[in-house]
């Protein structure tokens, strides 16, 4: 009996802690059930008093109808419907985005599903900066691992570049009609995890990459575990033009190009619209204290997530409508 009733000792603490933990979940839910009955408050307002950061400010918010307006003229009755409505769209809504912040998969499956035709998607990131990303010698550098030297990977290992390897489907094929492995030793440019992140938080970010789906998509999936990327394009989606092939056009991405900007380290790929892209220094292994994402790259994307309109500040750094001129690009090649 001595030795139960040590027992109960021991664990009556850990019982109660357990009664506490669930009385505080209740309140929680039941206090975000009465705020959300009394005002209906924002989307930005509870996810505020949950903690949870969310761009949703950046969005503009619809226009108030007349007609709700003048609700308080109405019966008691259709108030009441018109009150469970509201209630009941906002619960869902808060579930939803609550379930997408915590499951970063169904977070990226949730965004591109809201945006399932082009003009719905358009409208739906009207109101954030679209940032455009190249893929090769801009966020990563990749080597057939056959032959790339082994010194260049032992001193690239050696400053600290991280890396890893993979295996890419090929578009050739083998004697037995089986697809082609390649393996593939990929370097990440210095901050490439941190500059995704934090970009992410002010800007919807697309991949687009001249490289084949093969090779790029699984390489993006070692990059890019919290599906940041709202979009990926690979080669079939460039087109080719009078001066150049594999061009990336980017009123195919987005209506809004003046909220819109392409990072890559060939500006042939953005001659479409010269003043919309940034010319990014090549990126590749013999470059392990590159400092071009974090110290460069990112603060002058923050500096254009404030402008109306990117393409004047971007022609004043680059003035590369110039620069395509040089290189035979007549003005009649743009679009704006």
């Amino acid at each position: 009996m001595g030795e139960v009733a040590q027992g109960a000792e021991v664990y009556e603490p850990r019982t109660l802690q357990v009664w506490r933990a669930l009385v505080n979940w209740l309140t929680f839910f039941f206090q975000i059930f009465v705020q959300i009955v009394r005002a209906t408050p924002s989307l930005t307002q509870v996810l505020s008093y949950v903690g949870i950061r969310h761009r949703v400010a950046q969005f503009k918010p619809l226009p108030v109808q007349e007609g709700e307006i003048a609700a308080s003229s109405t019966t008691a009755d259709a108030a009441h419907k018109r009150a469970d409505k509201l209630t009941h769209s906002a619960y869902f809504g808060f579930m939803a985005l609550c379930c997408a912040y915590h499951c970063p998969e169904l977070k990226f499956r949730f965004r591109i599903s809201i945006g399932a035709t082009r003009e719905e998607r358009f409208n739906m990131f009207a109101g954030a900066e679209t940032v455009v990303l190249d893929l090769d010698e801009t966020l990563v550098c990749a080597y057939e691992t056959t032959s790339l030297p082994g010194i260049i990977h032992t001193q690239a290992a050696e400053a600290g570049l991280k890396w890893f390897e993979l295996e890419c489907v090929s578009s050739d094929k083998e004697c037995d009609g089986k697809p082609k492995i390649n393996y593939v030793t990929v370097f990440e440019r210095p901050g490439l995890r941190q500059f995704l992140k934090e970009l992410g938080e002010f800007a919807d970010l697309v991949l687009f990459t001249a490289g084949l789906e093969g090779y790029a998509r699984p390489l993006v999936d070692r990059i890019d575990v919290e599906n940041r990327f709202r979009l990926r394009l690979y080669r079939p989606s460039t087109i080719s033009t009078q001066y150049r092939e594999h061009v990336k056009d980017l009123s195919s991405i987005s209506e809004d190009l003046c909220r819109t900007v392409i990072v890559d380290n060939n500006p042939f790929s953005f001659l479409l619209q010269p003043v919309n892209g940034i010319p990014c220094i090549p990126f590749s292994a013999g470059q392990p204290h590159d400092e071009q994402l974090l110290d460069v790259i990112l603060p002058l994307l923050k500096q254009l997530s404030q402008q109306k309109d990117v393409r004047p500040m971007l022609y004043e750094k680059f003035r590369m409508p110039e620069w395509f001129q040089k290189h035979g690009i007549p003005t009649s090649g743009w679009t704006s």
